[in-house]
């Protein structure tokens, strides 16, 4: 049977126009329901200061929900996310759907 994840793991890995500046292997947060359940990616944010990102759904996560992974992992889980590479610091952006498109903003301090 085909594996999707798989494929595109593949091909990310051995993509030489990688889309975003940070790295495959920069740490990114995202939710434990994400990686292992197969929840959406509604929210991204990316910090003004350290230029973190973090991948989460639409609502505050608890305490111990929040897991690190690489941000070729999540691309990998979403590809969508990849419309996000140009996301600038300092921004944050959400969809209410996974088929919804990304809205953007910058981060209200």
């Amino acid at each position: 049977m085909f594996d999707q994840r798989k494929a595109v793991t593949r091909e990310v890995a051995t993509m030489s126009d990688w889309p975003f500046v940070s790295s495959p292997n920069l740490g990114v947060i995202t939710l434990q329901q994400i990686v292992q359940d197969n929840a959406p990616v509604l929210h991204v944010c990316h910090d003004a200061d350290d230029g973190a990102w973090q991948f989460v759904g639409l609502d505050v996560p608890a305490i111990g929900e929040t897991t690190v992974v690489r941000l070729e992992k999540i691309v990998t889980i979403d590809p969508s996310l990849t419309e996000l590479a140009d996301l600038p610091r300092g921004w944050h952006a959400w969809r209410r759907l996974p088929t919804d498109p990304w809205v953007r903003e910058p981060i209200m301090q």
